[in-house]
Protein backbone atom coordinates (compact mmCIF):
# COMPACT_ATOMS: atom_id res chain seq x y z
CA UNK A 1 0.00 0.00 0.00
CA UNK A 2 2.37 2.73 1.16
CA UNK A 3 5.75 2.99 2.71
CA UNK A 4 7.72 5.86 5.37
CA UNK A 5 10.87 6.56 5.50
CA UNK A 6 12.59 8.46 8.47
CA UNK A 7 16.11 9.48 6.82
CA UNK A 8 17.93 10.47 10.75
CA UNK A 9 19.84 14.12 10.31
CA UNK A 10 22.32 13.82 13.09
CA UNK A 11 24.27 10.56 14.52
CA UNK A 12 22.16 10.91 17.78
CA UNK A 13 19.34 10.07 15.59
CA UNK A 14 21.04 7.63 14.05
CA UNK A 15 21.82 6.00 17.23
CA UNK A 16 18.51 6.24 18.37
CA UNK A 17 16.87 4.65 15.51
CA UNK A 18 19.43 2.16 15.63
CA UNK A 19 18.72 1.11 19.41
CA UNK A 20 14.93 2.07 19.36
CA UNK A 21 13.72 0.94 15.83
CA UNK A 22 15.93 -2.46 15.10
CA UNK A 23 13.14 -5.16 14.60
CA UNK A 24 14.84 -7.78 17.91
CA UNK A 25 14.00 -5.08 20.16
CA UNK A 26 10.58 -5.07 19.02
CA UNK A 27 9.74 -8.89 19.83
CA UNK A 28 8.67 -8.18 23.25
CA UNK A 29 6.09 -4.97 23.77
CA UNK A 30 5.90 -2.86 26.88
CA UNK A 31 2.16 -2.58 26.48
CA UNK A 32 1.34 -5.92 27.05
CA UNK A 33 4.43 -7.41 28.45
CA UNK A 34 4.73 -9.98 26.13
CA UNK A 35 6.25 -11.30 22.87
CA UNK A 36 4.31 -9.76 19.76
CA UNK A 37 6.21 -12.14 17.67
CA UNK A 38 6.10 -15.53 17.62
CA UNK A 39 6.81 -18.51 15.33
CA UNK A 40 3.15 -19.04 13.01
CA UNK A 41 1.67 -20.84 10.39
CA UNK A 42 3.91 -23.31 8.53
CA UNK A 43 6.94 -23.82 10.86
CA UNK A 44 4.26 -23.86 13.71
CA UNK A 45 2.28 -27.08 12.60
CA UNK A 46 6.09 -28.51 11.39
CA UNK A 47 7.68 -27.83 14.61
CA UNK A 48 4.83 -29.52 16.73
CA UNK A 49 5.14 -32.13 14.01
CA UNK A 50 9.19 -32.54 14.45
CA UNK A 51 8.70 -32.57 18.43
CA UNK A 52 6.80 -35.49 18.40
CA UNK A 53 7.80 -38.71 20.05
CA UNK A 54 7.94 -40.74 17.29
CA UNK A 55 9.69 -38.26 14.53
CA UNK A 56 13.16 -39.92 14.14
CA UNK A 57 16.25 -38.70 11.54
CA UNK A 58 18.31 -40.83 9.83
CA UNK A 59 21.92 -39.94 9.40
CA UNK A 60 21.48 -38.63 6.15
CA UNK A 61 18.46 -36.15 7.08
CA UNK A 62 20.35 -35.44 10.39
CA UNK A 63 23.80 -34.19 8.46
CA UNK A 64 21.55 -32.18 6.31
CA UNK A 65 19.60 -30.45 9.09
CA UNK A 66 22.69 -29.61 10.78
CA UNK A 67 24.40 -27.62 7.76
CA UNK A 68 20.70 -25.82 8.69
CA UNK A 69 21.82 -24.58 12.10
CA UNK A 70 23.01 -21.27 13.16
CA UNK A 71 26.22 -21.14 15.34
CA UNK A 72 26.73 -25.01 14.83
CA UNK A 73 29.20 -26.02 16.95
CA UNK A 74 30.08 -29.37 14.84
CA UNK A 75 29.46 -31.30 17.41
CA UNK A 76 26.80 -33.82 16.33
CA UNK A 77 24.98 -35.47 19.40
CA UNK A 78 24.39 -39.16 20.02
CA UNK A 79 21.62 -41.01 18.10
CA UNK A 80 18.91 -41.55 20.83
CA UNK A 81 18.51 -45.11 19.00
CA UNK A 82 21.67 -47.26 17.91
CA UNK A 83 20.35 -50.30 16.26
CA UNK A 84 19.72 -51.73 13.85
CA UNK A 85 19.86 -47.75 11.95
CA UNK A 86 21.42 -44.84 13.88
CA UNK A 87 18.24 -42.35 14.60
CA UNK A 88 18.04 -39.05 15.93
CA UNK A 89 14.74 -37.59 17.39
CA UNK A 90 13.33 -34.16 16.57
CA UNK A 91 13.79 -32.93 20.13
CA UNK A 92 17.45 -33.86 19.90
CA UNK A 93 17.87 -31.63 16.69
CA UNK A 94 15.37 -28.88 18.60
CA UNK A 95 17.93 -29.08 21.33
CA UNK A 96 20.71 -27.54 19.03
CA UNK A 97 18.99 -24.33 18.65
CA UNK A 98 17.20 -24.04 21.88
CA UNK A 99 19.01 -20.73 23.94
CA UNK A 100 20.12 -22.24 27.52
CA UNK A 101 16.94 -21.77 29.29
CA UNK A 102 14.94 -23.52 31.95
CA UNK A 103 11.08 -23.22 31.33
CA UNK A 104 7.93 -25.35 31.64
CA UNK A 105 5.29 -25.20 29.33
CA UNK A 106 2.06 -26.80 28.30
CA UNK A 107 1.48 -27.82 24.73
CA UNK A 108 -1.84 -26.21 23.17
CA UNK A 109 -3.55 -29.29 23.13
CA UNK A 110 -2.76 -30.29 27.05
CA UNK A 111 -5.82 -31.63 28.96
CA UNK A 112 -6.96 -29.58 31.49
CA UNK A 113 -7.58 -32.56 33.80
CA UNK A 114 -4.48 -33.65 33.75
CA UNK A 115 -2.37 -33.18 36.82
CA UNK A 116 0.91 -35.97 36.52
CA UNK A 117 4.16 -34.40 36.54
CA UNK A 118 4.46 -37.14 33.49
CA UNK A 119 2.69 -36.68 30.84
CA UNK A 120 1.01 -39.74 29.20
CA UNK A 121 0.33 -37.58 25.19
CA UNK A 122 3.24 -35.69 25.98
CA UNK A 123 1.49 -32.45 26.33
CA UNK A 124 4.09 -31.24 29.22
CA UNK A 125 6.95 -29.40 27.87
CA UNK A 126 9.93 -29.31 29.97
CA UNK A 127 13.01 -27.77 28.75
CA UNK A 128 16.83 -28.17 31.49
CA UNK A 129 19.17 -25.96 30.26
CA UNK A 130 18.18 -25.25 27.05
CA UNK A 131 17.95 -29.29 26.36
CA UNK A 132 13.99 -29.90 25.28
CA UNK A 133 13.70 -32.81 27.73
CA UNK A 134 9.82 -34.13 26.79
CA UNK A 135 6.75 -32.25 25.27
CA UNK A 136 5.67 -31.06 21.77
CA UNK A 137 6.05 -27.66 20.92
CA UNK A 138 3.15 -25.52 20.08
CA UNK A 139 1.53 -22.13 20.12
CA UNK A 140 1.60 -21.91 24.02
CA UNK A 141 5.37 -22.31 24.06
CA UNK A 142 6.97 -20.95 20.86
CA UNK A 143 3.71 -18.75 19.60
CA UNK A 144 3.72 -15.03 20.86
CA UNK A 145 2.33 -16.33 24.42
CA UNK A 146 3.65 -14.82 27.64
CA UNK A 147 6.54 -16.97 29.14
CA UNK A 148 6.91 -19.11 26.06
CA UNK A 149 10.65 -20.03 24.79
CA UNK A 150 10.86 -16.43 23.14
CA UNK A 151 9.95 -14.44 25.84
CA UNK A 152 11.85 -16.29 28.31
CA UNK A 153 14.87 -16.11 25.60
CA UNK A 154 14.47 -12.30 25.68
CA UNK A 155 14.31 -11.60 29.36
CA UNK A 156 17.39 -14.08 30.04
CA UNK A 157 19.74 -13.70 26.74
CA UNK A 158 18.37 -10.29 25.04
CA UNK A 159 16.75 -10.00 21.70
CA UNK A 160 20.30 -11.22 19.10
CA UNK A 161 19.65 -14.59 20.83
CA UNK A 162 15.75 -14.38 20.41
CA UNK A 163 16.45 -13.62 17.03
CA UNK A 164 18.89 -16.28 16.68
CA UNK A 165 15.94 -18.84 17.56
CA UNK A 166 13.60 -17.37 15.50
CA UNK A 167 15.87 -17.81 12.53
CA UNK A 168 17.39 -21.38 13.49
CA UNK A 169 13.85 -22.89 14.09
CA UNK A 170 12.35 -21.40 10.98
CA UNK A 171 15.79 -22.79 8.88
CA UNK A 172 15.49 -26.01 10.28
CA UNK A 173 11.73 -26.95 10.65
CA UNK A 174 10.96 -25.53 6.99
CA UNK A 175 13.63 -27.47 5.13
CA UNK A 176 12.34 -30.98 7.44
CA UNK A 177 8.61 -30.24 6.25
CA UNK A 178 9.42 -29.40 2.71
CA UNK A 179 11.47 -33.39 2.96
CA UNK A 180 8.79 -34.63 4.99
CA UNK A 181 5.80 -33.09 3.03
CA UNK A 182 2.16 -31.63 4.57
CA UNK A 183 -1.03 -31.07 2.68
CA UNK A 184 -4.27 -31.43 3.36
CA UNK A 185 -6.75 -32.59 0.48
CA UNK A 186 -10.58 -33.85 1.08
CA UNK A 187 -10.44 -36.94 2.59
CA UNK A 188 -9.01 -35.31 5.94
CA UNK A 189 -12.85 -33.58 6.41
CA UNK A 190 -14.88 -37.15 5.64
CA UNK A 191 -15.87 -38.70 9.01
CA UNK A 192 -16.63 -42.12 8.85
CA UNK A 193 -19.73 -43.97 8.26
CA UNK A 194 -20.71 -44.46 12.14
CA UNK A 195 -20.43 -40.82 13.27
CA UNK A 196 -22.06 -39.30 10.24
CA UNK A 197 -24.96 -41.43 11.45
CA UNK A 198 -24.73 -40.17 15.17
CA UNK A 199 -24.60 -36.35 13.64
CA UNK A 200 -28.02 -37.41 12.25
CA UNK A 201 -29.22 -38.01 15.33
CA UNK A 202 -27.52 -35.27 17.28
CA UNK A 203 -29.28 -32.88 14.41
CA UNK A 204 -32.63 -34.70 14.92
CA UNK A 205 -32.84 -34.34 18.90
CA UNK A 206 -32.41 -30.39 18.57
CA UNK A 207 -35.02 -30.49 16.20
CA UNK A 208 -37.53 -32.37 18.07
CA UNK A 209 -36.87 -30.05 20.81
CA UNK A 210 -37.59 -27.33 18.76
CA UNK A 211 -40.66 -28.46 17.75
CA UNK A 212 -41.83 -29.18 21.18
CA UNK A 213 -41.06 -25.20 22.00
CA UNK A 214 -43.13 -24.45 19.20
CA UNK A 215 -45.90 -26.29 19.88
CA UNK A 216 -45.67 -25.23 23.62
CA UNK A 217 -45.36 -21.33 22.54
CA UNK A 218 -48.77 -22.26 19.92
CA UNK A 219 -50.51 -23.79 23.27
CA UNK A 220 -49.57 -20.60 25.33
CA UNK A 221 -47.97 -23.21 27.75
CA UNK A 222 -44.49 -21.91 27.15
CA UNK A 223 -43.40 -20.98 30.70
CA UNK A 224 -41.19 -17.31 30.23
CA UNK A 225 -37.82 -17.00 31.89
CA UNK A 226 -37.26 -14.30 34.50
CA UNK A 227 -37.21 -11.00 32.63
CA UNK A 228 -38.44 -12.17 29.20
CA UNK A 229 -41.47 -11.92 27.33
CA UNK A 230 -42.53 -14.87 25.71
CA UNK A 231 -41.09 -14.40 22.67
CA UNK A 232 -37.77 -14.06 23.71
CA UNK A 233 -38.03 -17.64 26.22
CA UNK A 234 -38.82 -18.96 22.93
CA UNK A 235 -35.54 -17.95 20.48
CA UNK A 236 -33.78 -18.13 23.91
CA UNK A 237 -34.62 -22.19 24.36
CA UNK A 238 -34.44 -22.87 20.61
CA UNK A 239 -31.35 -20.97 20.41
CA UNK A 240 -29.81 -23.30 23.25
CA UNK A 241 -31.02 -26.60 21.64
CA UNK A 242 -30.18 -25.95 18.47
CA UNK A 243 -26.22 -24.53 19.70
CA UNK A 244 -26.08 -27.96 21.96
CA UNK A 245 -26.95 -29.88 18.63
CA UNK A 246 -24.25 -27.88 15.99
CA UNK A 247 -21.44 -28.82 19.56
CA UNK A 248 -22.52 -32.18 19.62
CA UNK A 249 -22.61 -32.73 16.30
CA UNK A 250 -19.02 -30.98 15.83
CA UNK A 251 -17.61 -32.96 18.56
CA UNK A 252 -19.00 -36.40 16.93
CA UNK A 253 -17.48 -35.10 13.76
CA UNK A 254 -14.18 -34.07 14.98
CA UNK A 255 -13.92 -37.41 16.90
CA UNK A 256 -13.74 -39.24 13.60
CA UNK A 257 -11.13 -37.51 12.75
CA UNK A 258 -8.16 -39.37 13.50
CA UNK A 259 -4.62 -38.39 14.95
CA UNK A 260 -2.93 -38.69 12.00
CA UNK A 261 -5.52 -36.20 10.30
CA UNK A 262 -3.53 -33.07 8.94
CA UNK A 263 -6.49 -30.48 9.47
CA UNK A 264 -6.66 -31.77 12.67
CA UNK A 265 -3.07 -31.62 13.28
CA UNK A 266 -3.14 -27.87 12.17
CA UNK A 267 -5.86 -27.28 14.86
CA UNK A 268 -4.02 -29.45 17.64
CA UNK A 269 -0.38 -27.08 16.39
CA UNK A 270 -2.57 -23.46 17.04
CA UNK A 271 -1.48 -22.52 13.45
CA UNK A 272 -4.68 -22.31 11.80
CA UNK A 273 -8.79 -23.35 12.05
CA UNK A 274 -10.25 -24.01 15.43
CA UNK A 275 -12.69 -27.32 16.19
CA UNK A 276 -15.55 -25.76 14.70
CA UNK A 277 -13.78 -25.00 11.46
CA UNK A 278 -13.40 -28.89 11.40
CA UNK A 279 -16.75 -29.64 12.77
CA UNK A 280 -18.23 -27.00 10.00
CA UNK A 281 -16.57 -29.18 7.09
CA UNK A 282 -16.88 -32.21 8.54
CA UNK A 283 -20.14 -32.46 10.42
CA UNK A 284 -22.58 -29.55 10.13
CA UNK A 285 -22.64 -25.98 9.38
CA UNK A 286 -24.57 -24.76 12.17
CA UNK A 287 -26.58 -21.62 13.08
CA UNK A 288 -26.03 -18.52 11.54
CA UNK A 289 -26.86 -15.23 13.02
CA UNK A 290 -28.02 -12.05 12.06
CA UNK A 291 -26.98 -9.48 15.20
CA UNK A 292 -26.68 -12.25 17.45
CA UNK A 293 -30.13 -13.45 16.49
CA UNK A 294 -31.53 -16.32 14.30
CA UNK A 295 -32.96 -15.44 11.21
CA UNK A 296 -35.26 -12.45 10.81
CA UNK A 297 -38.28 -12.36 8.32
CA UNK A 298 -37.57 -10.18 5.76
CA UNK A 299 -40.37 -10.72 3.53
CA UNK A 300 -43.96 -10.63 5.07
CA UNK A 301 -43.66 -13.22 7.80
CA UNK A 302 -40.59 -15.22 6.46
CA UNK A 303 -37.41 -15.52 5.85
CA UNK A 304 -37.16 -16.40 2.37
CA UNK A 305 -39.68 -17.14 -0.47
CA UNK A 306 -39.19 -20.84 -0.40
CA UNK A 307 -40.46 -21.19 2.97
CA UNK A 308 -44.17 -21.17 4.09
CA UNK A 309 -45.38 -18.03 6.48
CA UNK A 310 -45.32 -17.91 10.01
CA UNK A 311 -42.67 -20.77 9.71
CA UNK A 312 -40.56 -20.87 13.25
CA UNK A 313 -38.57 -24.14 12.71
CA UNK A 314 -34.94 -24.63 12.64
CA UNK A 315 -34.20 -24.36 8.61
CA UNK A 316 -36.70 -21.75 7.52
CA UNK A 317 -34.86 -19.57 10.68
CA UNK A 318 -31.29 -20.20 9.41
CA UNK A 319 -30.34 -23.16 10.94
CA UNK A 320 -27.60 -25.07 7.95
CA UNK A 321 -27.72 -29.33 8.57
CA UNK A 322 -25.23 -30.33 6.38
CA UNK A 323 -21.66 -29.72 6.37
CA UNK A 324 -19.19 -27.95 3.82
CA UNK A 325 -18.44 -31.84 2.71
CA UNK A 326 -22.16 -32.93 2.19
CA UNK A 327 -22.86 -29.51 0.07
CA UNK A 328 -25.49 -27.17 0.68
CA UNK A 329 -28.69 -26.60 -0.14
CA UNK A 330 -29.90 -23.06 -2.64
CA UNK A 331 -31.81 -22.10 0.54
CA UNK A 332 -28.88 -23.18 3.11
CA UNK A 333 -26.43 -21.32 1.15
CA UNK A 334 -28.09 -18.31 0.51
Amino acid sequence: DEMNLHVPQSYQTKAEIQELCVVPRQIVSPQKNGPVMGIVQDTLCGVTMFTQRDTFLRKDMMMNILMWVPDWDGNIPEPAILKPVPLWTGKQMMTLIIPRINMEGKHFGHPDTEKTWISPGDTRVIIQDGELITGILSKGTVGSAAGGIIHVTMNEHGPEVAKGFFNGTQLVVNYWLLHNGFSIGIGDTVANAQLLDDVDMYLRTGKEQVAEYIEKAENETLEPQPGMTIKETFESSVGVALGKAREDAGKGGLSGLGKQNNARHMVYAGSKGSDVNIGQMAACVGQQLVEGKRIPYGFRFRTLPHYTKDDYEAESRGFVDNSYVRGLTPQEFF
